[in-house]
Formats: C-alpha cells, sequence, structure tokens
C-alpha cells in the first residue's frame, strides 16, 4: 500500500449556489467539504457575525435545501466571483473536526480514487444539527408567590425535596407526571429547566487495576508494546502467537499504558458479535466497560458515543471499521485484532481496507498501530520481512494448555452414510466426547439447509432473478433466500419449470442440515447454533457465550461466526464438515483462507487443562492446506505460499487494482468494458487483464463485468487509473467501481 499519495484540491465544476446579499459580497469566503459525491469543496461566504475555522461544522444551503458540511483545508477559489456564492447559515454546535481526521479523508479519498465527500459522510453519518439533550430539573429559590400548585405540580416538588436536580425522564417517572406538567411549572417559575447532555460519562478505566498474570513471553511482549505507546509516535507491530496463546492480555498493557499517558486507544474488531467475550475481558482487566460503536446501535445512542470520543471522555472505544472515522482528540494507540480477517474491508460504496486505513490513521496522528492475529495475511508477514513492521510472537498457549491434535478424515475412504455428511469417525469422536461430559463442535462455513434447490423429474435449478447465484434454502423460515441480495421466495410445492408436486430437492448440506443429522445422531445432546442467521447481534453473541461457558450446551453448530475470538474452556472437540470448501473457485488467496479460517477454528478445541482434537474432512487430504494443519506448519505454508506469489508478482509483491463496471442491461456493460478494453493502461511494469464477465456477472439486477490491473510494486497505481478512468466517458445507467488492493473477485 502507498503511504505517500498527495491529496489534491479539485475545483468542482458543479452547478454554484445563488447569489448571496450584498453584505457579504467582497468578504471573506472558505471552501466547505459536503458529504456527497462532489469531486470537492465548494466556496462559501462567510456573514460577518460568523469565524469558522478549519475542522467546524456549518450548515450551508446547496440548491433549496440546507445541509451539514465542515470547513476544509484547501485555500479558496478565487476564481469563482464573489457575487456567485451563499453566505454560510451557521456555525453547529459540535466539536470540530481534528486536523489528523481531516488529512486522513483526504488520503483516503486519493488512495481510494473515492469523491472525498463520500468519505466525509461516513465521519458526519450520526452527526445532526443539533445534538441530542435532556433537561434537568431544580426548585426555583426563592419560590415565586401566587404561582398555582395542583396536585401533580406538588408531587414534582416533593420529589425534587428529596432528589435535586434530576433528569426530566427520572423526574417524570419518579413523580408520576407528564413532561408537560414540567414545561408548565418552568414557564410558571416553579422549575429552573437546564441543558446536560444526554448519557452518562463513559466511566474511566483504571489503568493500575491488577490484571492477569503474565507469562514471562507475554510479559516481555507487553513491555515492549507499553515503550512504543510511551514514546508518542507511529509504529506498527504485528503481535503473531497460537491461539490461546494470551495475546489479549498482552495488547490490553498497551491499552493500560494509553491511559497513563492521557491519550485514548481504539481496538477494532472484524465481527462486532465477538465483542461479548472481548468486553468482558476489558472488564475484568480496566474495571470498566469501553465504549462500544457498530451499526446496530441506536442513533441516540451514536450520537452520544460520538460526542463523548470528540470531547475525550470515552479513553477506550471497540468497535467495527466504522469506529476509523470517530472525531478523536488524540489518539494514542490502534489495535487491529483478527487482523487477517476479510470482514475488514468494505466492498460497498468507498471501498477501503480497514487494517491498511488503520495503519494510516495511526501514522497521521501519530500513534502505534499493533495488528493482531494467530495467522497473519501474507501481506503484513511481507512488512515484517521487509522490516516495516516490528514481530512479537507467543510460541505457546497460555497457562500450560496445548494445542489440539489435527487428524484428517479421508472421505474416500471413510465416507458417511448415502445422503448423509458426517462420516463415522466423526460421529464416533463426538460421541466420546459427549460420554466425557465435555463439549463438541461441528463446523461448516455454509448458513442455511442447502446451497442449491433441484428439480429430479427436469432438472430445474432454483435460481436468483437478480443475481448469478442459487437461491439457498432455509428450512426453519420455510424460504429459499438469495445470500447476495436478499430476494426470498416461499418454498414452492411444485417445480416452476415443469410443474411437478413435491419434485424439488435439496442438493448438498448447510449449517441447518448439518443440525439436522446431529439431532438423528446425538438426540439426548443440547444443542446450539451459530450463524450470523441465529447470533444477530452482540446481545444474542453474549447469551450464547454464557449459555456455553455454564455448560447449558452440549454440542455447538456454527459457521466462521464460531471460527475467531470465543474461548470454551470445556470445549474439547472440533470436527470440520466440508475442510475442502473454501478452496473451490480459484480465488489468489483461497489457500490462504481456508488454512486461517480452519486453523482459527481448530483453535477452539482444549483451550483449558483437557486435551483437543480437531477432525477436517476432506475429498484431498493431500493438499499442502491440510498437510499444513495437520504437521502445524503454518509457517512453512505460508513461505510456500509467498514464494509462489514472488514469482508472477502477485500481491504482496506486485500491486493489483479492479475496475467493476455494472450497467443495467448487459450490452451497456460490455460495451463499456470493451471501451476501457482498448485505451488499457500497458507499459514497463503495467498489465490490464480484461474485460470478462465477473464470476458473480448479474448482482441486485446489475450486469457485472471486470477488469484488472495489475503493476509491479514501485509503480504507483493511482495516476494509472485516473488517466485510464478520465479517458472514457461513463454513459447514463452506468457505473465504475474502482477496488484498489482487491480480495474478492467476485
Amino acid at each position: 500500500m502507498d503511504h505517500d499519495l498527495p491529496p489534491s484540491r479539485q475545483t468542482p465544476s458543479l452547478p454554484l449556489p445563488d447569489a448571496f446579499p450584498a453584505r457579504c459580497a467582497g468578504g471573506r469566503r472558505v471552501p466547505v467539504l459536503l458529504p456527497y459525491p462532489f469531486p470537492g469543496p465548494f466556496d462559501y461566504a462567510v456573514p460577518a457575525h460568523l469565524d469558522p475555522r478549519p475542522g467546524d461544522i456549518v450548515l450551508v444551503p446547496l440548491n433549496r435545501r440546507e445541509e451539514i458540511g465542515v470547513v476544509w483545508d484547501a485555500p479558496p477559489d478565487d476564481a469563482v466571483p464573489a457575487h456567485k456564492l451563499k453566505p454560510i447559515v451557521g456555525i453547529i454546535d459540535s466539536v470540530p473536526m481534528t486536523a489528523s481526521l481531516r488529512r486522513f479523508i483526504d488520503w483516503m479519498a486519493a488512495y481510494t480514487l473515492s469523491p472525498p465527500g463520500e468519505v466525509l459522510a461516513m465521519a458526519l453519518r450520526v452527526l445532526s444539527t443539533r445534538e441530542t439533550q435532556v433537561l434537568t430539573y431544580r426548585r426555583t429559590q426563592p419560590p415565586p408567590e401566587g404561582a398555582r400548585l395542583t396536585p401533580p405540580r406538588r408531587r414534582v416538588l416533593e420529589v425534587l425535596d428529596r432528589h435535586e436536580p434530576l433528569a426530566s425522564p427520572d423526574l417524570v417517572a419518579k413523580a408520576g407526571v407528564s413532561t408537560s406538567v414540567l414545561r408548565g411549572m418552568a414557564d410558571a417559575g416553579l422549575l429552573v429547566a437546564e441543558h446536560a447532555a444526554a448519557g452518562s460519562p463513559f466511566p474511566c478505566p483504571d489503568p493500575d487495576r491488577a490484571g492477569p498474570a503474565l507469562s514471562r513471553q507475554q510479559e516481555a511482549a507487553a513491555a515492549i508494546l507499553r515503550g512504543a505507546v510511551a514514546r508518542r509516535d507511529f509504529s506498527v507491530t504485528l503481535l503473531d502467537g497460537v491461539t490461546g496463546s494470551g495475546k489479549t492480555e498482552v495488547y490490553l498493557e498497551a491499552v493500560a499504558e494509553c491511559l497513563h499517558t492521557g491519550r485514548q486507544a481504539l481496538v477494532m474488531l472484524p465481527e462486532i458479535a465477538l465483542s461479548s467475550q472481548w468486553i468482558e475481558r476489558f472488564q475484568r482487566r480496566f474495571g470498566v466497560a469501553p465504549a462500544v460503536w457498530h451499526s446496530d446501535l441506536g442513533s441516540r445512542v451514536r450520537r452520544i458515543t460520538r460526542k463523548a470520543v470528540a470531547e475525550g471522555t470515552a479513553p477506550v472505544v471497540v468497535g467495527a471499521r466504522s469506529a476509523l472515522f470517530l472525531p478523536f482528540p488524540d489518539l494514542g494507540l490502534i489495535v487491529v485484532d483478527e487482523e487477517h480477517e476479510a470482514a475488514f474491508k468494505q466492498q460497498d460504496g468507498v471501498i477501503y481496507h480497514a487494517r491498511d486505513m488503520a495503519i494510516v490513521r495511526a501514522r497521521l496522528s501519530p500513534c502505534p498501530a499493533v495488528l493482531v492475529s494467530a495467522t497473519p495475511s501474507l501481506e503484513t508477514v511481507a512488512n515484517v520481512e521487509a522490516g516495516r513492521y516490528a514481530h512479537l510472537r507467543l510460541d505457546s498457549r497460555h497457562g500450560g494448555a496445548s494445542m489440539p491434535t489435527v487428524r484428517l478424515v479421508d472421505l474416500r475412504e471413510t465416507p458417511p452414510e448415502r445422503g448423509k455428511f458426517l462420516a463415522p469417525p466423526l460421529i464416533a469422536a463426538v460421541r466420546e466426547t459427549l460420554a466425557r461430559g465435555e463439549q463438541a463442535m461441528l463446523f461448516l462455513n455454509r448458513r442455511g439447509y442447502a446451497p442449491l434447490t433441484l428439480c429430479r423429474a427436469c432438472g430445474h435449478r432454483m435460481q436468483c432473478p437478480n443475481c448469478s447465484a442459487w437461491l439457498v434454502e432455509h428450512r426453519i423460515r420455510h424460504q429459499l433466500l438469495c445470500h447476495h441480495c436478499g430476494h426470498t421466495i416461499p418454498i414452492p410445492p411444485e417445480c416452476p419449470a415443469c410443474h411437478v408436486r413435491d419434485s424439488l430437492t435439496p442438493i448438498g448440506p448447510g449449517i441447518e442440515r448439518i443440525t439436522e443429522e446431529a439431532a438423528d445422531l446425538f438426540p439426548e445432546a443440547r444443542r446450539l447454533i451459530m450463524a450470523s442467521d441465529t447470533i444477530t447481534g452482540p446481545h444474542a453473541a453474549a447469551a450464547a457465550a454464557h449459555a456455553i461457558e455454564n455448560r447449558d450446551v452440549d454440542l455447538i453448530i456454527g459457521t466462521q461466526l464460531v471460527a475467531k475470538g470465543w474461548h470454551f474452556p470445556h470445549l474439547t472437540f472440533v470436527g470440520v464438515v466440508d475442510a475442502d470448501l473454501g478452496l473451490a473457485g480459484g480465488e489468489l488467496r483461497a489457500s490462504e483462507r481456508t488454512v486461517q479460517l480452519l486453523h482459527q477454528v481448530a483453535g477452539r478445541a482444549g483451550r483449558a487443562e483437557a486435551p483437543g482434537l480437531v477432525m477436517l474432512q476432506t475429498f484431498i487430504p493431500e493438499h499442502p492446506v491440510m498437510q499444513a494443519l495437520l504437521q502445524g506448519d503454518l509457517d512453512a505454508f505460508m513461505a510456500s505460499e509467498a514464494d509462489s506469489r514472488r514469482d508472477g508478482e502477485w500481491p504482496p509483491y506486485g500491486r493489483l487494482a479492479a475496475l467493476i463496471v455494472s450497467a443495467d442491461t448487459a450490452i451497456q456493460a460490455d460495451t463499456l468494458a470493451r471501451d476501457l478494453g482498448r485505451v488499457a493502461p500497458h507499459g514497463d511494469g503495467i498489465t490490464a487483464l480484461g474485460p470478462a464477465p465477473a464470476p458473480m456477472s448479474l448482482l441486485r439486477g446489475r450486469h457485472r463485468r471486470r477488469l484488472l490491473l495489475k503493476v509491479r510494486r514501485d509503480v504507483a497505481v493511482q495516476p494509472v487509473l485516473r488517466q485510464w478512468l478520465a479517458s472514457v466517458p461513463v454513459p447514463r445507467g452506468c457505473r465504475i467501481e474502482v477496488d484498489v488492493d482487491p480480495i474478492s473477485f467476485l
């Protein structure tokens, strides 16, 4: 990733606002960036009574409405006549956007080739024209003479005699009155109403609270991270360690040092469902919970949290990738946990990788960044080898636990019964585990009941009308569902092609089908499904985790949601139903992702005193991924993977950028893709591939084609892309998305 792209001001060529009153003519002007896909900021006139500064959140006119924007750093465009400018309406009473966050937005826009306003929108998403506030009430002293005291008013005063002041919701509840009574008493002079910020401030974590005892290796790693935080400078460190080695406890010591310095810390998780156990660990270490940031929060909580972050009263935030855009005034540490996870890549709108952008945000703050993983991405490993990142490694599990034994179940030699999916060795292992009173897990990274529904009479396949994908049966909901666009239909009683009744049959297993099979095989076992269909948020995840920890569950059946971050001390067996699943499709990172996922899910077994056992069902036990897992030698596998990519100058030893053409019709998509292909750049270290239909050639009703730009590592890809895109006009109804450093090729 090129970290040195210079962000540049672009003068918008869009229709400018109409003339403004003469009192602004010839006066001061400022650029204001709006959260829309304009190529740059607009200039606005500054009325005499206002003094906006860079970073101020302002309200400005745009066409016939008023919009929120941010006063930007670019110099005003004096080429626009003053009489064509409209004045700023007002400055919003909100904490200004910091200079480092503004630089981050500019940098990210330049790197991803996105309009800066679209990046800004992610930072302003929860901001409204007024901060959420509540009123507190206290008695007027001295009380006014002659004021009418009704029974409800007397009850209010009696409550305030005992508790003063009180927030409006509490006073309403305790006195049994409506808010109109309180407003009437304030109007009559009986009460004094004052504004107070909604919600309680986040309690400050105690960095001196005793944490768990660290091993000698953990303490050495923690000391290095504490030193990096204390230096208050930019650095990147990979904290690498086997599953269960106590990496979280190590980087929490860096968080403690950050609190000692008075700065804020951000911890990023790929799946917010992982936050439940993480927050419990944090509370045990620091005595209080951190601020939490993710898309499931209500708008009021998001506004309160954003305000607390901006004011520095949220010392630690744990969040998803969108937490990068919070207005930290003094960021002292960024931790990216499970840094290898593809969930950190945003694929819609502004396409970016949150791990990479976290490093940029740390550099601009400046502060250290810590990347954490038991299975680091090859990109991170390459940066360690090049000396760009420091490397800390934890070689053994914490507390004396041993790594689980891994066995391969060759499905060619010991296949399941016809129509079933669990092989005899795996079934026997589950039974033995349950008989010992221990917990077992079955893993299949596929939601629903079956990935394909087929007509036995005519061969018709149930397909999504909006996507080039099969409809997935979800038997619990009695629906066929597209996992790409959300299209659903009830399971039909007959084939829509040949109209034969009861001819539709499920093909292949999903997690629901494995649960059905497990219910027949292990009827006495208490089962729990852990998938995104059943674990819909942090609260559901916490409830599931507590049920497992309390041994209210015997058999866990899950998708990739169970593969990372969880610590279940009584879980000793993991069975992977289809270990070959991620190897299909021929993607560049297929082997790397598969070995990471399977190693992570295997790491759930045997994390306490009892030893763990992992069984991988596979048709290709000789595959390098299976052999690496069997032998526990991920380093050798990653070295071999690196050699194969280095030879072809594929990432991370070369660079890629994808152009995804989409259009309302296939003809439009083909035409635009061909036009791009004809003027594709070529040269020393530059190769363009395509166009070709995308593997998902139809997605959400739009036809898609892909082109790929492959450049040598020392070639800056953004200037090449800009020149390429500028050479082809985009017709109405067509779009071109740019994905710099793609990790998916669908």
